[in-house]
């Protein structure tokens, strides 16, 4: 008998559902941003104006962490290289790390003496609630500063009119007719704020823009809980209770350094931005003009200049 003939299986067809959930820490920006355009000068583009659609698609990598993200883990590209499948269909969604909610009982423990306690205030305690309402309201402000920009771009905010703004125009007068970059840069100062408080560390200012997004946010956070009981309950639910919570008088006590911006909305101080005015150089105040509120104080170190945006 001669050999037989080998028989090869029928090969299954077969449909699947994946379903990837990743958790991701940026730990190099500058990395990630590299990452994304190699990845963007890889895509074979069809239809119309292919070099259009690749700018697009680099300018999405240059808008941050998330927009280089959204390049590298699109469906086409995760499944490149593998052989034996084919995309039927898909679709990627991230989120900023604010959406995904920290686990403030964890990262602020009530079990830790005041007195040993990381931050800068002693006898005094940083609460999961107190982090936890902070964290929301400043998040909260972030996207609401990043749709002013959105809507209004460079528009100056009008006297009578600043209500309309969602944040922008809650801001001293002396910063309504601000670019558009300054604006996006005073949207992620609340973000840096915010992600202090994801990391487990306490919301000290590193500048002058953060200074008032802290007191934007504590304002905010006391509101908050006269106006909004119902949710304040809901957001609570699971976080332990302790007496220092909801204690803004301390919280301004022990994050803002110097407070300084504070003082440039009042009528008889204006002015008093200029480093060179009398009434700035007797308080020792510093250049608090628009273009300076980014620099970090002297005791201050600097947050990581190729961070991004969030949006």
């Amino acid at each position: 008998m001669g050999d037989q003939e080998q028989q090869t299986p029928a090969e299954p067809v077969t449909e699947i559902e994946a379903v990837v959930t990743l958790q991701i820490r940026v730990t190099d920006w500058a990395a990630l941003r590299a990452a994304g355009h190699r990845a963007v000068h890889g895509v074979r583009f069809v239809g119309n104006d292919p070099d259009a659609q690749r700018a697009a698609m680099a300018a999405e990598v240059d808008e941050g962490p998330q927009g280089a993200l959204n390049v590298l883990l699109d469906p086409d590209q995760l499944l490149e290289g593998i052989p034996g499948v084919e995309l039927l269909g898909g679709a990627l969604t991230t989120r900023p790390a604010d959406e995904v909610e920290p686990d403030f009982t964890e990262l602020f423990p009530l079990d830790v003496p005041p007195e040993a306690a990381e931050g800068p205030g002693e006898g005094w305690l940083l609460t999961p609630r107190t982090a936890c309402l902070l964290f929301e309201q400043l998040s909260a402000l972030a996207d609401a500063a990043y749709d002013d920009v959105e809507e209004y771009a460079g528009a100056p905010v009008l006297a009578g009119e600043e209500h309309e703004w969602a944040v922008l125009g809650r801001l001293p007068r002396l910063t309504w007719k601000q670019d558009v970059p300054w604006r996006r840069e005073m949207a992620r100062s609340f973000d840096d704020l915010a992600g202090d408080l994801a990391d487990g560390r306490w919301p000290e200012p590193r500048c002058p823009a953060e200074e008032l997004a802290l007191e934007l946010a504590l304002a905010d956070a006391a509101a908050a809980l006269e106006d909004e009981p119902d949710h304040i309950a809901e957001l609570m639910d699971g976080l332990p209770a302790h007496p220092f919570d909801y204690d803004w008088a301390a919280c301004r006590e022990c994050f803002p350094r110097h407070r300084h911006v504070l003082l440039l909305d009042d009528p008889e101080l204006d002015g008093i931005e200029d480093p060179d005015s009398e009434a700035n150089r007797e308080l020792g105040l510093g250049d608090l003009r628009p273009p300076a509120w980014f620099t970090p104080f002297a005791d201050a170190g600097p947050r990581d200049p190729e961070r991004g945006f969030r949006r």
